[in-house]
């Protein structure tokens, strides 16, 4: 009678993160429709990411539940070839490496050392198990060799949560952290832009970040101040600051995910932004997958946030789409039998 109680109670819990997940997905899509409204912005972008990333949750869903181990297995295999074939990923001064590039690579890397460890966890094959771990250690290494150094440290940075998460009994103070993480980093970068850090600590960000990088950040501040109801509109960030016509490569981007959003969408846009990733941090705490599997696809997205709030990473549809497939892949409930419940 208790674990027939229980199912149904993980079955209503699951409902209701599904039933969140299609309101936050859809209010995604309809907010920059809002925003865009009477004006000559594109968002047209913005709904081809909202798109990505649930069709990504959709076809991690149906995949996980039929191939637990393979399906991530692939994915983590497509993620790697994907970011090996990514253009100008090499080192090198602006007018030969696009900022957004590299962002683009360290998140895919990232995403598919998350996914390799996920199909780690869920074999019970202890030699299946250690191959997809070197798989793991392999992407990180691969990112090394081909001049992703913040994708390197982000791979490395999923595959030691992952091997820690295995030693954790309850998920919710993983979530907890993870969370916790995703929101310093976002902070940081916020208080980089509206420059409120003492100047020394801001000089030793600005060496990493590059100060390009940072005059795109205030420009998308000051825009922001000014048009904080419902932004300027999407797309156009590029028209507005003075900083991104300067650029030798112009894209027309901030460079971070969260500052885009309140740039061209307003303060709504930047919550809708944060309520996402509650979203998937709170489906993965109701995942029907064992802990270290949430735990796992959760490290991997944080990660993923964290490269988003320093770059152009979600810009990429690949991004968007793997992000959506890591997570549904977490969610999945497997229809083999004896799937660990922790």
């Amino acid at each position: 009678m208790t674990s027939a109680a229980g199912t149904e109670a993980d079955i209503d819990r699951r409902n209701v993160s599904d039933a969140v997940g299609v309101v936050v997905l859809g209010a995604c899509a309809v907010w920059p429709l809002i925003s865009a409204a009477g004006r000559d912005a594109r968002p047209e972008g913005v709904l081809l990411a909202v798109l990505a990333v649930a069709a990504g949750y959709a076809a991690g869903r149906m995949s996980g539940a039929l191939l637990p181990v393979a399906a991530p297995c692939i994915g983590a295999l497509a993620g790697l070839g994907l970011a090996v074939a990514m253009p100008h990923v090499a080192p090198g001064p602006q007018f030969a490496t696009p900022l957004g590039h590299a962002g683009a690579v360290a998140a895919l890397l990232a995403l598919a050392t998350g996914s390799a460890c996920c199909a780690a966890w869920a074999t019970p094959v202890p030699a299946l198990r250690f191959g997809l771990r070197m798989l793991a250690v392999g992407i990180a290494v691969a990112g090394a060799v081909m001049g992703s150094m913040p994708g390197c440290a982000a791979s490395a940075a999923v595959l030691l949560c992952s091997l820690a998460a295995g030693r954790m009994r309850h998920r919710g103070p993983g979530i907890a952290g993870l969370a916790l993480t995703a929101a310093l980093v976002t902070g940081t970068v916020w208080a980089v832009a509206a420059n409120v850090l003492p100047a020394g600590l801001t000089s030793a960000l600005e060496g990493p970040l590059t100060q390009h990088r940072v005059r795109l950040w205030r420009d998308a501040v000051h825009l922001t101040r000014q048009n904080i109801s419902l932004g300027v509109g999407p797309g156009r960030f590029g028209e507005l600051s003075g900083t991104a016509s300067e650029a030798l490569l112009p894209d027309g981007k901030p460079h971070s995910a969260p500052l885009q959003q309140a740039t061209e969408q307003g303060l709504a846009g930047a919550l809708l932004l944060v309520t996402a990733f509650c979203w998937l941090l709170y489906a993965l705490w109701r995942s029907p997958r064992s802990t270290p599997v949430a735990l796992t696809a959760g490290a991997a997205l944080t990660a993923l946030a964290a490269i988003a709030a320093v770059g152009d990473a979600l810009s990429f549809t690949t991004v968007s789409v793997g992000a959506g497939l890591l997570a549904g892949l977490a969610t999945a409930r497997p229809w083999a039998a004896g799937v660990p419940q922790s």
